[in-house]
């Protein structure tokens, strides 16, 4: 018999932070392992998943997922009456899926551009300077993009798993730069919403804790 409880990895200021304010939401029993860069830690990780990337979450009956929005797609199906993606098949359904994969593909691969940049050329730090500029640019512009949809939240009325990918994201963007924080009022209102809900809360105390 498969059990019922999730077992996430994941590590401080990595992409376990929405996987975790998920299974908070939904109510799931769940176990957080947190991985160091430690080579030990690292290697032990491995065998769970061999390409050694946070987050992976283990489902209750053995399989590993990894990928932050396949993990957020997947715990949004498997507990659909948590109300945290509109019904499968249904056109909200399409435009859920739309931005997660918007967040992932464009708005994650853009943070880690600008907090790895030297890994994202032969020359390695020595471009890393321009890499990172370029990008804050499509980060910033990808922000806009999404923040011009909120109403209050991706979808609209309705908290989602997106919003909470979303949120995710947003706490690593620099806005402590006051001229890249003044256009954002909708976006500081989104984070406002999110961390008055005990889950968020949850997982931004843990991960700044591990």
């Amino acid at each position: 018999m498969p059990g019922t409880t999730y077992r996430l990895y994941g590590r401080q200021g990595a992409g376990s932070m929405a996987a975790q304010m998920l299974l908070e939401e939904i109510g799931a029993a769940y176990e957080l392992v947190w991985v160091a860069k430690v080579p030990a830690e690292i290697e032990a990780f491995r065998r769970v998943s061999p390409a050694g990337k946070i987050p992976v979450l283990v489902l209750p009956d053995g399989t590993v997922v990894s990928e932050s929005a396949a993990i957020l797609i997947h715990l949004t199906d498997a507990h659909p009456g948590a109300g945290l993606a509109p019904a499968a098949g249904s056109s909200a359904h399409a435009r859920f899926l739309q931005w997660m994969v918007f967040l992932s593909a464009n708005m994650y691969e853009a943070a880690l551009r600008f907090y790895y940049a030297g890994r994202y050329s032969a020359a390695g730090e020595a471009a890393a300077a321009q890499i990172k500029q370029q990008a804050l640019t499509d980060w910033t512009s990808h922000l806009k993009t999404v923040q011009a949809a909120l109403s209050p939240y991706v979808l609209g009325a309705e908290l989602s798993a997106a919003d909470l990918y979303l949120h995710m994201i947003t706490s690593w963007y620099p806005f402590d730069d006051p001229a890249l924080a003044a256009d954002f009022a909708k976006l500081r209102h989104h984070a406002e919403l999110l961390r008055r809900r005990p889950a968020t809360r949850k997982a931004e105390k843990d991960h700044s804790e591990s």
